[in-house]
């Protein structure tokens, strides 16, 4: 390889990186950006309202997931990671001008954008690990990569809910998404700077394999009794992992809650203790990466689960009223700091250590045996994404009608419908079907 071509491949692998990040900062901003519209006056406080930013945003993969790996196979890594990258900026421009428009009208075209960036994510989420993969070389070279882009995936979810909540501030009836234009102005400059790059980086795709051509299939995922299962574990963890911190953003930033404590700055509090969650989240998968050779995915989602289910329950049944001072970080100062807020929140924080094991095992234990049906599975897997957007507005609903910390239930339910799923139904009772 020459020294030109060594640079370029240096540069693309670290603009995957960014677009690794941006796949987590942008899919994020749905909740804390949600704070802001639930208090308009024309929503009047509906937190069904408020979350429907971050549903319209995994609304999306209902529609993408499979699309986005037939784009892969017709265009190619590049142009269709070009394509993502277009669609992303468009998202968030759209995002961006819905703060010119008050009201339903300016909600409407914050709902559309936020669907926009629902289609560029799900095509940068089918892109980006091949790509990284084929920039690595393959092999572990390449598992490194996506690595390190799975971490700084966490650490941008883990700054978005910071950032937006210490922007606004506390949040009142004239907040308004101009409050949070910086966020915007980030989102696009690192949009329309990986496109500009990665247009004029030469990047040779790797032979598209010829399942497609001469591979018969006999059956379909569907034909798999754990891969079934999994579908729908699939769909109810990712309705958690986004659930837990988005509700609790909601929570914390509502100053109507007085028994939490939040008067002042709420907003800035509530996204400063949601990320300590996705702060977790990187900390679990880090701490996983180095037992994951040793311990089976079978019995981290057993162990996970069951803590969540306890972690959970503790959250719903102690009064708010009981709080505990918990360390924060002030990005805008670039500083600790510390907050007391209900223990039920650092309750909920702390199953961030439980779900960032959760996609990898699920995903392991649902393709185990599929053979030649794991790459349909694959898609359809990216379209039960959509259980992000569809959890987390169930769990608002029964919010608006019993109150923050009761609707948790929603996600203990899923918890414990994964730990079904570890514990009998991961049991591949398929085995006589042909996948070679």
């Amino acid at each position: 390889m020459s020294n030109q071509q060594k640079n370029g491949s240096i540069i693309a692998i670290v603009t995957m990186f960014f677009l690794y990040a941006m796949i987590s900062f942008v899919t994020n901003l749905g909740a804390p950006i949600g704070v802001i519209w639930k208090n308009q006056p024309e929503i009047g406080g509906s937190n069904v309202l408020g979350i429907m930013g971050n549903f319209m945003n995994f609304f999306a993969y209902l529609f993408m997931g499979i699309p986005a790996g037939k784009m892969l196979t017709k265009f190619g890594y590049k142009r269709s990671a070009l394509i993502g990258i277009a669609v992303g900026f468009i998202g968030v421009l759209v995002q961006f001008l819905s703060g010119f428009s008050s009201g339903i009208p300016g909600f409407c075209v914050y709902l559309l954008g936020a669907f926009i960036s629902g289609f560029s994510v799900c095509i940068l989420n089918t892109v980006v690990n091949p790509m990284l993969n084929l920039l690595g070389g393959g092999g572990n070279r390449g598992n490194q990569l996506n690595l390190i882009g799975g971490t700084l995936n966490s650490l941008a979810g883990t700054m978005t809910p910071m950032l937006v909540g210490s922007l606004i501030g506390t949040v009142t009836a004239s907040t308004q998404m101009a409050d949070v234009n910086l966020v915007m102005y980030i989102a696009m400059t690192v949009f329309a700077a990986a496109f500009i790059i990665l247009l004029f980086i030469p990047i040779q795709d790797p032979e598209m394999g010829k399942v497609t051509a001469e591979t018969k299939f006999e059956h379909s995922p569907w034909s798999f009794r754990h891969c079934l299962l999994g579908v729908i574990a699939i769909f109810v963890y990712v309705g958690v992992e986004v659930g837990i911190p988005g509700g609790l953003n909601f929570y914390l930033s509502d100053s109507t809650e007085k028994g939490a404590g939040l008067l002042e700055n709420a907003a800035t509090i509530g996204g400063a203790v949601a990320a300590m969650y996705w702060l977790l989240m990187l900390i679990g998968r880090m701490c996983a990466g180095m037992i994951a050779g040793k311990v089976s995915s079978r019995q981290l989602m057993l162990t996970t689960t069951s803590i969540g289910m306890i972690l959970i329950l503790l959250a719903i049944i102690i009064p708010k009223t009981v709080t505990v001072s918990m360390p924060l970080f002030d990005i805008m100062k670039f500083q600790s700091t510390s907050a007391v807020v209900p223990v039920s929140a650092l309750l909920l924080v702390l199953c961030g250590l439980c779900t960032s094991v959760m996609w990898a095992s699920i995903f392991n234990l649902a393709t185990e045996g599929l053979g030649k049906y794991t790459a349909q599975a694959s898609g359809i897997f990216m379209m039960m994404v959509v259980g992000g957007g569809v959890l987390p507005v169930v769990q608002n609903f029964f919010a608006d009608i019993m109150g923050y910390m009761p609707s948790y239930f929603v996600y203990l339910l899923a918890m414990a419908y994964m730990f079904y799923y570890a514990l009998l139904g991961c049991k591949n009772v398929n085995k006589d079907i042909l996948v070679d």
